[in-house]
């Protein structure tokens, strides 16, 4: 699935190439796609004849600022990518693929595609007298994002004094800090010489500090790098992101540690894998 990188890499592109163009037309190819509303012509009735002002990003969710052609609000077009969503910016004469989901077809012939392999991606458009998290409810329950101020050693420490759960699973929870899933979870442990399975609530200050500074530190480097590719990301250009190449410990199970040459092991984590190495990781 999709990470705070890639979707962020994807924010990025959108407001180079979409903004304050209008939306002509669309053309959804799989109906389940939508989540709200639910029916393609109430979908287009909210998005036809507007321009997108601005993208958004909350965790692993894109938000598009959208208004009128007077510039009266016109709410948002919500999108989560799941495991497989793509948002490609295309020519609209070019071959429309299998798992293209929905067509936005836009001024001075351009297109954006939605593409969708599993289909487990969802759209929304959430009107202008409603709040996004009032339609869009997995935002309720988001912690802090990384980068945000209320995201401190402090908080860290204030929020796992008393979980017992392993560290990696407390970092996959999305109450706790918005947009962090497998891969860079176990990057920012290995940093941090934390092993994945030390209980939460037996972290100390200090580590919690090294742990806080080694999710900002992954995060920036792979933002830096476009995101990570091992299977269906690629940014709006369909340019696979670069990240995955100099990964510390994801996806790497069985290759020597690019520290200590100590072969990288894998384990499950209450049904997710986890990867570190065990000389630097304690």
């Amino acid at each position: 699935m999709p990470e705070l990188p890639e979707v962020e890499t994807v924010r990025r592109g959108l407001n180079r190439v979409t903004l304050h163009r209008s939306i002509v037309r669309g053309d959804v190819l799989l109906a389940r796609t939508l989540a709200y509303p639910d029916r393609p012509e109430a979908f287009w009735a909210g998005l036809v004849n507007t321009h997108l002002t601005d993208w958004q990003r909350r965790g692993k969710y894109l938000l598009g600022q959208l208004a009128q052609n007077d510039g009266k609000a016109a709410g948002y077009l919500g999108v989560h990518l799941r495991m497989t969503g793509q948002l490609l910016w295309v020519d609209p004469m070019e071959p429309v693929p299998t798992h293209c989901r929905v067509r936005f077809f836009l001024a001075d012939h351009h297109e954006l595609r939605y593409i969708d392999q599993r289909t487990f991606g969802r759209l929304w458009w959430v009107p202008p007298d409603q709040e996004p998290a009032s339609i869009i409810t997995g935002l309720q329950a988001l912690g802090p994002e990384p980068f945000d101020e209320t995201f401190s050693p402090t908080y860290l420490k204030q929020r796992l004094a008393h979980s017992r759960r392993p560290i990696k699973n407390a970092l996959l929870d999305q109450s706790l800090v918005a947009g962090i899933g497998n891969i860079y979870a176990d990057e920012a442990l290995f940093l941090s010489g934390l092993r994945p399975t030390v209980l939460s609530c037996q972290t100390g200050p200090r580590r919690l500090a090294q742990l806080h500074q080694a999710i900002l530190d992954v995060l920036t480097t792979s933002i830096e790098s476009g995101g990570t590719t091992f299977s269906d990301y690629r940014d709006i250009y369909g340019v696979n992101g670069n990240y995955g190449g100099v990964a510390w410990v994801y996806d790497r199970e069985g290759q020597p540690c690019r520290r200590c040459q100590t072969p990288i092991q894998r384990i499950k984590l209450a049904g997710r894998s986890a990867h570190y190495c065990p000389q630097c990781q304690r």
